[in-house]
């Protein structure tokens, strides 16, 4: 079997743990593994998957991780505010928490959270290495969450030293430093980084600035105990401060206040990796905490409330080569959340899975199909499926095409908080897509054109108990968590890029989103959901001049949206325009870029700000 296909186990211990610089972004020689939970050529696979590399990611420069990902298709973003903010990622038209996020295959959705939202403005770029993404339903191997996509950011493993030191607008300051060694049978690395900002008022009708405090390490090491078996463990750890706006008396509207909050996370996981050609498995003990306290420094008592969510999982993935091109991926695993409040008391549950996906990777097409039983402690069980392919039409084109079954269950907080409902059934979807790629986006020349859609079911929305007493609504007076709608996302994508010379690359990205409430006889029936812009264009050009001087523009449209499902606010539609430079000296590279060139006004959340023109320099080394 091709090792382009399913990978041997060198090439996977290399990708996996040891190269510091995987395969070029969205190569067809790119090794991911959001695909399968194991080493899987993109290539291999029906499914739409992205990969943003270690070069790219410091070619656009800067802490703020969402820069990157808008290069994406079908990605789209909102801030309520700056800089810590809570931010949310969606996915082709998805809510913000219908987005499994994992750190080095840990698992990081917040448990404490309303509807498990992992947050962005908690995760910044300094410390990543590379980023995949799966865009549509992948539930078959990762179970819950997995409703519009999956994405797994490597954290990096320098062999040498590197860092790097910003300063900027707002008085920010960043720092890195990492280091690492790759060297026989061990692969380790330490990263970390600091962060400060004065801010900017995040309310939009606000004077105060709001500022932004993290720092955080991350870490990954592997040792090889024989040419078949390994030890494997990584860590995160982030320590932040945040100051946001509220909605104080009498107005209870948004406008300055003094609150603030701090966040620490913490995730990591241990395991053995065992590959032969015939066997690969990788079994291992994951975690991952999210504890958020609330603070008013107006008041005489300045804490007020925290949250604490808490995930831990023991897990199994694996493959069995049976003969020639035919492989089963497997996998099992147990996990046990825990939610904690200042307003009531613990809840917990627990889920048992299995799955198996199986397929036939040949040299000019690939077919895998496969099912995954869930049984969760609260809500009873759940079975998803999905299936997808793959057919090589020339030497670089492939048609692919992909269908996916995802299931979301319902929160903690929306089981058993003061509005919880403990009868509220998991929502679920089902998702198609089909595409055309042409080369790799890495490549010389790469033309990608794909169209989806997504139906979810049981969507989990408030219900109001106004004017009501039976019922829930007789111990909930105020509401409480039901699945109360459906909803389709459609459209479609369009990539390109190219490397005309070795000095110069563009790309482009265009994604056309449909999102809007399918609820028979609904009140919202047809209306757009909200935060969900239709139209979404991303362009950037990087020039190497002769003098060693690298030059780079990124420009990116937004199209008009609403702020709620029902319509009543608009979010403008907007446009952006980065520059970027950067000149190395020997191991020392200089560079700069200022944000926002024509300081565009936007909202991505109705009265929150945005950051206005910026500008950053700095210098990074690497030894």
């Amino acid at each position: 079997m091709s090792s382009t296909v399913l990978a041997q186990p060198a090439l996977a211990q290399e990708i996996e743990y040891a190269q510091p610089a995987p395969p070029a972004s969205g190569g067809s020689d790119a090794i991911v593994v959001v695909a399968t939970g194991l080493p899987l050529s993109i290539d291999s696979t029906g499914q739409p998957v992205s990969v943003v590399d270690l070069d790219e990611i410091e070619s656009i420069q800067g802490p703020d991780l969402t820069r990157v990902l808008s290069r994406l298709p079908g990605v789209t973003q909102s801030r309520e505010g700056g800089p810590g903010s809570l931010t949310g990622v969606r996915v082709r038209g998805g809510e913000a928490d219908d987005l499994l996020v994992l750190i080095d295959g840990v698992r990081v959705n917040d448990a404490s959270d309303i509807g498990n939202q992992f947050d962005f403005g908690n995760l910044l770029a300094g410390n990543v290495e590379r980023i995949e993404l799966l865009r549509g339903s992948n539930s078959v191997v990762w179970g819950s969450d997995a409703i519009s996509g999956v994405m797994n950011v490597v954290t990096r493993i320098d062999n040498g030293v590197a860092g790097s030191l910003e300063y900027g607008s707002d008085d920010t300051k960043y720092a890195t430093l990492s280091a690492g060694t790759v060297q026989g049978p061990l692969a380790a690395g330490l990263a970390g980084s600091y962060y400060d900002t004065d801010g900017f008022s995040r309310a939009a009708s606000g004077t105060e600035d709001d500022g932004f405090r993290q720092w955080q390490l991350t870490g990954r090491a592997r040792y090889d105990l024989t040419p078949e078996l390994a030890i494997v463990a990584n860590g995160r750890f982030a320590n932040g401060r945040t100051e946001f706006d509220g909605f104080p008396a009498p107005d209870y509207v948004l406008a300055d206040t003094e609150d603030y909050s701090r966040t620490r996370q913490y995730s990591g996981r241990t395991g053995l990796h065992y590959a032969t050609d015939l066997l690969t498995l990788d079994a291992g003990y994951a975690l991952s905490d999210t504890r958020r306290r609330y603070y008013d420094a107006a008041q005489d008592e300045a804490f007020q409330y925290a949250y604490k969510g808490r995930s831990e999982r023991a897990e199994l993935f694996g493959r069995i080569t049976p003969a020639g091109q035919v492989a089963l991926d497997f996998g099992a695993d147990r996990e046990w959340t825990r939610f904690d409040t200042t307003f009531g008391d613990d809840a917990k549950a627990n889920t048992t899975s299995g799955h198996a996906l199986l397929g036939w990777y040949g040299e000019a097409a690939s077919v895998a199909a496969g099912v995954r039983y869930d049984d969760h402690s609260r809500f009873g069980d759940e079975w998803s499926f999905g299936a997808n392919g793959t057919v090589n039409l020339v030497s670089d084109v492939r048609l692919r095409a992909s269908y996916g079954e995802g299931f979301k269950a319902p929160s903690l907080y929306q089981l058993f908080s003061d509005y919880g409902n403990p009868d509220v059934q998991p929502e679920t979807s089902r998702a198609y897509d089909i595409g055309i790629e042409k080369g790799s986006r890495g490549g010389p020349l790469f033309i990608a054109l794909s169209a989806f859609r997504r139906d979810s079911r049981n969507l989990i929305g408030f219900a109001s108990c106004f004017g009501i007493t039976d019922g829930l609504c007789a111990t909930r007076p105020y509401g409480y968590y039901d699945n109360t709608s459906r909803a389709r996302a459609e459209g479609f994508e369009v990539e390109l890029a190219a490397s005309p010379s070795a000095t110069l690359q563009t790309g482009a990205s265009y994604s056309y989103v449909k999102a809007v409430d399918r609820t028979p006889d609904g009140f919202t029936e047809g209306n757009d959901l909200g935060r969900r812009p239709r139209h979404a264009l991303a362009a950037w050009i990087d020039w190497q001049t002769p003098w060693l001087l690298s030059l780079g523009a990124d420009a990116r449209l937004v199209g008009d949206s609403y702020e709620n499902i029902n319509n009543t606010t608009e979010l403008d539609g907007f446009a952006t325009v980065d520059l970027r430079a950067s000149l190395p000296f020997g191991p020392v590279e200089a560079f700069g870029r200022i944000e926002n060139l024509f300081d565009s006004g936007y909202q991505t959340a109705a009265g929150y700000a945005t950051a206005g023109r910026s500008a950053y320099a700095g210098i990074r080394f690497r030894m």
